[in-house]
């Protein structure tokens, strides 16, 4: 059985605590092929895909994208392109699901999840509206469940009280990723952050990998092994 995952960073588990180790832990006999790009954008996921042809097999293939049409816009030096409006990243998300559903049986297409733990800050409000957008182009397709990472989220921050700590710094960035490889280093960083679930207010710390993966988990338990399309979230 082959599973594709795709899309930017949090997919590729860099910098940060890779959820999809996790995912190979539990399934040894699954292939998983881990198609994550830092900085990816959904116009740049879509540039990648025409050029790169997907395989053709996938059973299952998670598409995760949307965080950096919000994020690389706070960033200092923008690398991809992002959608101009509402109504591109409609467009140009549609096309990049198509791709993914002529390649798998089935497909999930994930929201973004968060940019800081302050859910009611504005790059959060951002992706709600992107997430919304995603979940209603999913409901066009028979093959395609979706799942709200960003509820998700928020519901594991309701308890609790996390800084307001966003690395926004493309060289705090990179110091992440060089320096920053162990999960014990990158967990202890988080808490001097302030953070419960993340490096750096994105990228996943140990605990924001695990609930991706447990998430992950019971899609692929729900859609693979009981053969149903529909998971409600």
């Amino acid at each position: 059985m082959r599973i594709g995952l795709i899309g930017d960073s949090l997919t590729e588990g860099r910098p940060g605590v890779s959820f999809l180790n996790l995912l190979k832990e539990r399934y040894p006999n699954l292939t998983f092929d881990n198609l994550g790009k830092p900085g990816e954008t959904v116009k740049s996921l879509h540039a990648r895909l025409t050029k790169s042809k997907l395989a053709t097999d996938y059973d299952l293939a998670f598409l995760w994208i949307g965080t950096n049409d919000v994020y690389s816009k706070m960033l200092s030096v923008q690398a991809q392109p992002v959608a101009g409006d509402r109504q591109e990243f409609r467009e140009v998300f549609t096309k990049v699901l198509e791709i993914v559903i002529a390649s798998a049986k089935q497909v999930v297409t994930v929201s973004p999840a968060i940019i800081g733990e302050n859910m009611s800050n504005e790059a959060n409000k951002e992706l709600r509206d992107l997430s919304t957008i995603i979940q209603s182009i999913t409901d066009l397709y028979s093959t395609v469940s979706f799942l709200n990472m960003q509820a998700v989220f928020e519901g594991h921050l309701a308890n609790v009280k996390s800084s307001d700590y966003m690395s926004t710094s493309v060289w705090r960035v990179m110091k992440d990723v060089l320096f920053y490889k162990n999960e014990a280093r990158i967990d202890r960083l988080s808490n001097k952050r302030g953070l419960h679930l993340t490096l750096d207010g994105i990228h996943l710390n140990t605990s924001g990998a695990r609930i991706v993966a447990d998430e992950y988990t019971t899609v692929m338990e729900y859609l693979i092994y009981n053969n149903s399309r529909t998971l409600e979230k």
